[in-house]
């Protein structure tokens, strides 16, 4: 068996520390499951773009290998130290308080969030996590079923891979995404809680129709929500501009590890000052 640990072992060899891996055919077999997930074959794309195009999430269960997924455990454990915490207060549109609504109507109402995070810059260049962002295959299988003719990498050194860390009571409140997609891999998943639950098209941000009432409803608990499961190794596509969607507080002593696969439908787009202050505490 093929051994990663915290740095790969390129058949047999160790690669030097500050040498971008490139996940060629071979190698890319050795991090996704092709067996159970041919990302290369048109029939395969067809159906998962379906999926999505029809629930607005897609989970792909064991994407990544055993070793794969193990390697990223064990880099995200020793890397853990470098996050930058947070602790935040947000409506759910992700907006400035509004003072022509009351601050308890779903437009102002707070909800908290909590995580910790690192950043493109502070993955190692030798990661299989970075190989696999990079990998011209793996693009090309997540725009034919997002249905975009190209993603680009952030500009900025921070946005592009983020790994977020959700020890015990730390959660993500109810919001809705500002961009049309998300790519996630969940890397651990604790002993309890860190339930990902969502409504979907909830509102119609290109409309306007931020749908305040039926939004009310879902803060308040009186309204069904779907819970998505998911196991560690798993890849998720999830189109939540509409769908709002939390998860809830991580229970026990195993930290929730997520890595976020930012990709841009445009070239040379960084993320904001303000949103790298936020989210980073730094530009980069």
């Amino acid at each position: 068996m093929r051994k990663f640990h915290v740095y790969w072992y390129y058949y047999g060899s160790e690669k030097p520390a500050n040498t971008t891996v490139t996940l060629t055919n071979e190698l890319m077999n050795t991090v996704i499951d092709q067996t159970r997930h041919p990302i290369n074959e048109a029939q395969y794309r067809q159906h998962c773009k379906r999926d999505l195009d029809a629930h607005g999430v897609l989970v792909l269960p064991a994407f990544l290998t055993d070793d794969a997924l193990a390697n990223m455990v064990e880099e995200g454990r020793q890397c853990q130290h470098l996050a930058y915490y947070t602790v935040s207060d947000h409506n759910v549109y992700l907006k400035p308080h509004d003072p022509a609504f009351s601050d308890d109507h779903a437009r102002n109402r707070l909800v908290s969030s909590s995580k910790g995070c690192i950043t493109t810059d502070q993955i190692p260049d030798r990661s299989v996590l970075r190989a696999l962002y990079g990998s011209s295959t793996f693009k090309a299988f997540l725009g034919s079923v997002l249905d975009e003719p190209a993603l680009y990498e952030y500009k900025d050194p921070l946005s592009s891979i983020n790994v977020h860390y959700a020890a015990q009571d730390q959660e993500l409140g109810w919001h809705f995404d500002n961009s049309s997609f998300a790519i996630t891999l969940l890397i651990q998943k604790p002993d309890a809680g860190a339930s990902f639950e969502y409504v979907k098209d909830v509102r119609d941000a290109d409309h306007g129709d931020m749908n305040y009432e039926q939004a009310a409803h879902i803060l308040d608990g009186d309204s069904p929500v779907k819970n998505l499961s998911m196991d560690a190794g798993a890849l998720v596509l999830f189109r939540g501009r509409n769908s709002i969607h939390r998860v809830t507080p991580t229970q026990g002593d195993t930290t929730r590890m997520l890595a976020v696969l930012a990709y841009n439908t445009e070239p040379d787009i960084a993320l904001s000052e303000s949103a790298r202050m936020t989210f980073y505490g730094r530009l980069g």
